[in-house]
Parts: C-alpha cells; sequence; structure tokens
C-alpha cells in the first residue's frame, strides 16, 4: 500500500474527530494512515480516552496520545494500516512538510479564526495557505471527539468557478471523493448579472459552459450522479448552507505559499469558518 492519508492531532476534540474521519477515508481509498503530531510543546489538551488513566507529572502526553490513538483506530477499523511520528519545527511548517508526502492532510477545525488547539488559528491558516496538497478540516459535533453522522452520507459538493481554467485539479478530486462513496455530486458555481442582462440568454450560456466542462468527466465517471446549481453572486452562503447535509465540501485555492486563511479567497475562506460537513481545499493553478 504505497498511499498514505496524514491527520495532524494536538489532543483536541476537533483533531481526535479528524483522526476518526481520517480512518475512514484512509479505508476507502485504499491508503495508510499516519498520525503526527507537530512542535515541541505538550498537548495540554488532551484528555485521555474512556477507561484510561490520567497522565502522570512529567510523561510525555504526546506520545501516550500518539499511541492511543493508533490503538484506537486500528481497533475501530480493522484493516486500517497506521504509523504515528513526532514532527520537529514550528507546527505549521511541519505540517505543511508532512502534506507533501501525503495524499491529502487532514486537520481538525472548530472553524478558523477561533484560536483554540495547537492546529487551530494561526496555525490552520498558515497550513492552508502554504500546502501544495489537498488539506481537510473536520470538526466535532459536541466536543466529544466524534464525528456527526450527517458527515458519513449525503452528496460531495464542489464550489467550481466556471471561467477559471485551473479548476482541472479541483474536478478531479471532487469526482474521485464522489466515486469513492457512490455519492452524487452536485456543483454549486456562482455568476453574476451583466449591467444590462438578458437573463435568459445569460443562463443559457453559464449552463452550456458548465456541461462542456463536465462532459469529460461524466464519461470518465459514468455512475457519478452529477448536479449542477447556478447561484448569483457569492458561492459561499450556498455552499455553507449545503454543507448541512454534504458528505463533503470541496473548495480551492491558487497556491501562493501565503501565510494567512484570508489570502485563500473570499469563497473558500467563507467555506472553512462556517461550514459544518469537512471541508476539503484544494490547491491549484
Amino acid at each position: 500500500m504505497s498511499r498514505t492519508l496524514t491527520v495532524g492531532l494536538d489532543g483536541s476534540p476537533e483533531s481526535l474527530a479528524a483522526a476518526e474521519w481520517a480512518a475512514r477515508e484512509a479505508l476507502l481509498w485504499p491508503a495508510a494512515l499516519r498520525a503526527v503530531y507537530a512542535g515541541d510543546q505538550q498537548p495540554s489538551a488532551y484528555r485521555p480516552f474512556a477507561g484510561e488513566t490520567v497522565p502522570a507529572p512529567g510523561e510525555d502526553r504526546a506520545e501516550r496520545m500518539l499511541r492511543e490513538v493508533r490503538a484506537t483506530l486500528t481497533h475501530r477499523h480493522p484493516g486500517l494500516h497506521v504509523t504515528t511520528d513526532r514532527l520537529e519545527g514550528r507546527p505549521a511548517a511541519a505540517l505543511v512538510e508532512a502534506a507533501g508526502d501525503a495524499e491529502l492532510l487532514v486537520l481538525g477545525s472548530r472553524g478558523l479564526g477561533r484560536a483554540a488547539g495547537h492546529l487551530l488559528g494561526s496555525v490552520a491558516s498558515a497550513v492552508l495557505g502554504r500546502a501544495e496538497r489537498p488539506v481537510v478540516l473536520v470538526r466535532a459535533d459536541d466536543g466529544t471527539g466524534e464525528q456527526p453522522a450527517r458527515d458519513q452520507a449525503g452528496a460531495v459538493v464542489l464550489g467550481l468557478e466556471l471561467h477559471d481554467q485551473a479548476d482541472e485539479a479541483l474536478l478531479a478530486f471532487a469526482f474521485e471523493a464522489a466515486s469513492r462513496r457512490g455519492a452524487a455530486l452536485r456543483i454549486v458555481h456562482g455568476w453574476r448579472l451583466p449591467a444590462y442582462p438578458d437573463v435568459l440568454s445569460a443562463g443559457t450560456d453559464e449552463r452550456e459552459v458548465l456541461d462542456a466542462l463536465l462532459r469529460p468527466w461524466r464519461e470518465k465517471y459514468p455512475t457519478v450522479e452529477v448536479n449542477g446549481e447556478a447561484v448569483v453572486g457569492g458561492a459561499g452562503p450556498h455552499l455553507v448552507d449545503a454543507s448541512r447535509n454534504a458528505a463533503l465540501v470541496v473548495v480551492g485555492h491558487r497556491g501562493s505559499h501565503a501565510t494567512a486563511v484570508g489570502s485563500v479567497g473570499p469563497v473558500t475562506q467563507e467555506v472553512v469558518r462556517h461550514a459544518v460537513a469537512p471541508v476539503a481545499v484544494v490547491p491549484h493553478g
């Protein structure tokens, strides 16, 4: 098994939910799962699993966390191959480097912009802006570390800019994700009316562009049901709303080695802050 998915842990309930999501995703690919902890500080937010004793003073909580997560995931998901690693250096840089060796990197999130945990806030923002591989952000439902049932079913939702010639990477990722799950693919794309619109012809033009763009992908993935949805204006609020019943939301950003989530674009920024379902941010261009 040569493919690997990587999940970053910081001890928070969100990162444990990310580990559970990544484990299920790894079985779908199929791929091995690598669980990593980045940085020299101990994971202060980490609480032992039920039945485990509280770590003694001075105990390496990061090593214990990685060991327990590995044991829990292999128990829950027979056949899953899990490895663990401690990463040296600053967390954001270490995670970006780890992402380069994986098919995708999975992180926990409460919504970027809230500082809570080593992998939230500025660290996750920096990783999103700089990673050259897809990054998936996963939330916990109620702070327990368990994922809500809603993200285990439903369509894959893709936010797409029709006139962006670099969206091949987004389409490939979204079609693959839908195909793996046996799910439908719902494509949401925004468009703006011209100053003096002929609404009927403008809408027809958009549909023709979308049909032409999707034609080779429909042929490559004939079993994936595809539904296109054109919305006037920005697609962000519509993608956030669609996330409530989605298995996964896929958005993109142009790789720029930026250091803040604000530089990934307004639609992507809104989705990663507010979406309920896991969000895959795919670099392209």
